[in-house]
C-alpha cells in the first residue's frame, strides 16, 4: 500500500490502485480518467477536495457503482484515517483491491452497505 497517494476524489484508493506507478491521481496528478469523470468535475466546480465533502449524496457518475459509492460513505461516516486504516489492515490480510484488471475483492457487492461492512471486517 502507498498510503501517501491517499485517496482520489470519489473516495477509491489510489494508494492501493495498480496504476499508482503510472498515475499520480486525479486530483492534480494524470489519471487516464480525469478529462471525462464526472465526479471529479462536480468536486472541482463545488470547490471541495472531494465527493465526501459534498453536502448532496448524489448516485451520478461513479457513484452508480456500490464501490466508489460506498467508500464515499465510509469516508462521510468514519473519516480518511479509518479508512486507509481498514483497507491497509485488509490487505495484510491477503484482500485485493486490483485482482483481474481494476476488478478485486472490493467489488461484486450488492450494495454499498455490503461494501462498508466489507471493509470495516475484511469478511464477506
Amino acid at each position: 500500500m502507498k498510503r501517501e497517494m491517499g485517496l482520489a476524489r470519489c473516495g477509491l484508493a489510489c494508494c492501493l490502485c495498480a496504476q499508482n506507478d503510472v498515475c499520480g491521481g486525479c486530483g492534480e496528478g494524470d489519471a487516464p480518467e480525469k478529462s471525462w469523470c464526472e465526479n471529479r468535475r462536480c468536486s472541482i466546480e463545488k470547490n471541495i477536495a472531494r465527493c465526501a465533502d459534498c453536502e448532496t449524496l448524489c448516485k451520478k457518475g461513479m457513484f452508480e457503482k456500490a464501490k466508489p459509492y460506498a467508500f464515499t460513505l465510509f469516508l462521510k461516516r468514519y473519516g480518511e484515517e479509518e479508512l486507509l486504516n481498514c483497507l491497509e489492515r485488509n490487505e495484510q490480510n491477503g484482500i485485493v483491491y486490483h485482482r483481474d484488471g481494476i476488478i478485486g475483492d472490493y467489488d461484486g457487492f450488492g450494495d454499498a452497505e455490503a461494501v462498508i461492512a466489507f471493509i470495516k471486517t475484511g469478511k464477506r
